[in-house]
């Protein structure tokens, strides 16, 4: 999706949003890689967190053809939170609330993240069980494609962002500062986690629809090494003080 679309696209949601809600919206924001700068509309989602004052049967009621729409249009359903909930969640969230922390742009609304203080107490718990949760469903869906390349690669090149965030948290929970682009997220996980090989930058290469496509026998060894490179930087965040 170009820029010029996707401006569009976020315009759009803000006017239905509004029209929906009224009063009752706080704010939208715009986060992860869209927010960042390292969006690509083909693999890439729209990520937006919506504010109320309140969320009741009243509001999911009204939100629902908003968010019907915005289903529609490749992303998912926004995150919808009360005020009072994104006050109270850090905790549970804070994967989340650190990209939102971090980069975020307001659509509508007030900042309802800008004086938030995130609270860290489960923050490796929670990428630990992500990297391992996205890992054990990359390893469900990759036994129903082993035979089929298209799908495979496919498979692999929508799984990249989701590992690269991840990674880029572990780095950070490893006192790392993060980078925000997928190539250097890689690269910086590759260092700092001794992951050897090129199958991270080659699954991440899977993306461009001009690059040339690995053989049959070459994207399971990608497959291999990109699935023992994961599992490196699940070791890492596993080891670290509980």
């Amino acid at each position: 999706m170009r820029k010029e679309a996707m401006e569009k696209l976020l315009t759009q949601l803000t006017e239905r949003t509004a029209k929906a809600f009224g009063d009752r919206q706080v704010a939208v924001i715009l986060y992860g890689s869209a927010a960042a700068g390292d969006y690509d509309g083909e693999f890439s989602d729209l990520n937006i967190l919506c504010v109320l004052r309140e969320v009741t049967t009243r509001e999911l009621s009204d939100a629902e053809p908003v968010f019907h729409w915005w289903r529609e249009q490749r992303n998912p359903s926004p995150l919808l939170l009360s005020a009072e909930e994104v006050r109270g969640s850090t905790d549970c969230f804070p994967i989340e609330f650190h990209d939102m922390k971090e980069r975020r742009r307001v659509l509508a609304g007030e900042d309802a993240i800008a004086d938030l203080e995130i609270d860290d107490s489960f923050y490796r718990a929670q990428v630990e069980h992500e990297l391992r949760a996205k890992l054990l469903r990359l390893r469900q869906k990759a036994a129903g494609a082993m035979f089929d390349d298209v799908v495979l690669s496919r498979l692999l090149a929508e799984s990249i962002s989701t590992f690269a965030v991840l990674f880029r948290h572990a780095l950070r929970l490893c006192g790392q500062q993060g980078a925000w682009t997928r190539a250097d997220i890689i690269a910086q996980a590759k260092e700092h986690f001794g992951i050897a090989g090129t199958a991270l930058e080659t699954v991440l290469r899977l993306r461009d629809a001009s690059a040339a496509r690995p053989s049959a026998s070459e994207l399971r060894t990608v497959l291999d090494a990109y699935i023992a490179g994961i599992s490196q930087v699940i070791a890492a965040v596993d080891r670290l003080e509980k």
